[in-house]
């Protein structure tokens, strides 16, 4: 089983980086009926398929890019693709900017309690071989203990859903397809803001409840088992232009990893609303400021794009005619 999360920070947190693991397709390993019935299931979402769409209201016109935080050599086709529209957008909208890069650095070093909870450790909150097993895991990637016991829950979740291939491209400062874009706009001239302040991720992990701590950390435990290859499986979905998908697998890998559906469901359903649903509905009046000026292009984690509370389907309702583009 892989959890959840291992999806969420490559495609909706900002902040992921990821080496070239040398894992398995575990979608493609899947029997051929299964595949199918997962990829039906995915396609119920609206816009589940593809990575660029245009966005027109009037003389409106907004390019959004579905992002893949990690990094990885596909990624420059996506950027010639979006290169025409981003050097003629008057703002470049991103999760996470520089500046924010910045504060958020200078913030993690000036408070503690963004990384580290001010109540129960972790060996209070969990039984002792899920305590245990969790440690372990930890200190594959590199994280003490000590330090461990005392992390917000959320933290240590998407720290063990990152592989440990990717620890040294953490450590370099290697980014995916938003650093990249971020770049481009750079060097073109265009202003790049945020769309969200720099602790917004971090302020949404309090909203997880505390009876859901538990069950999230063991789910973590037992996906960073398989973490490279869940690594290497939801960037094969990403660049096959099916992102959706990643979130049905996601499903199937928990279920078969022994959680109850009810487990599942209340974990999904968790997981979308803190980490994409409110995230994208406090996004559309950075959007439409920025659309006041001219020309946009958005770039933001691909699962942020789809389904009946995605970006795509909020501004659908806005009055926005959506118009999918080729890669």
């Amino acid at each position: 089983m892989k959890l959840i999360f291992a999806a969420l920070i490559a495609f909706t947190l900002p902040f992921a980086a990821q080496a070239g693991c040398s894992g398995h397709n575990l979608f493609d390993a899947l029997p051929q009926a299964r595949q199918d019935a997962l990829t039906v299931a995915a396609d119920r979402a609206p816009h589940a398929r593809g990575l660029l769409f245009a966005a027109d209201r009037g003389d409106q016109h907004l390019t959004l890019v579905g992002t893949y935080h990690l990094p990885d050599p596909r990624h420059d086709a996506t950027l010639q693709a979006i290169r025409p529209d981003l050097l003629t957008a008057r703002t470049l909208l991103v999760e996470a900017g520089p500046d924010e890069e910045a504060a958020l650095q200078v913030a993690m070093k000036s408070d503690p309690t963004l990384m580290f909870s001010t109540g129960p450790t972790l060996p209070e909150i969990l039984p002792e071989q899920d305590w245990q097993d969790l440690m372990a895991a930890a200190t594959a990637r590199g994280m003490p203990g000590f330090l461990v016991a005392k992390m917000q829950p959320a933290f240590v979740a998407v720290t063990l859903a990152m592989p440990p291939c990717a620890m040294q491209d953490v450590a370099q400062g290697r980014g995916g397809l938003d650093k990249q874009v971020m770049a481009e706009a750079h060097a073109a001239g265009v202003p790049i803001r945020a769309l969200e302040p720099y602790d917004t991720v971090f302020r949404l992990f309090e909203q997880i409840p505390s009876e859901a701590i538990p069950d999230m950390l063991r789910a973590a435990v037992i996906g960073a088992r398989d973490a490279e290859d869940m690594a290497v499986t939801m960037a094969d979905l990403y660049f096959r232009g099916e992102p959706r998908l990643i979130w049905e697998f996601s499903r199937e890998q928990a279920l078969e990893g022994g959680m109850s559906a009810a487990e599942v469901e209340t974990q999904m359903a968790l997981s979308e609303e803190i980490l994409m649903t409110a995230r994208n509905r406090a996004w559309l009046p950075v959007i439409e400021d920025a659309l006041a000026e001219g020309p946009v292009v958005l770039a933001a984690g691909a699962l942020h794009l789809s389904g009946e509370t995605g970006l795509l389907a909020l501004l659908e309702a806005r009055g926005f005619t959506i118009t999918p583009l080729p890669r």
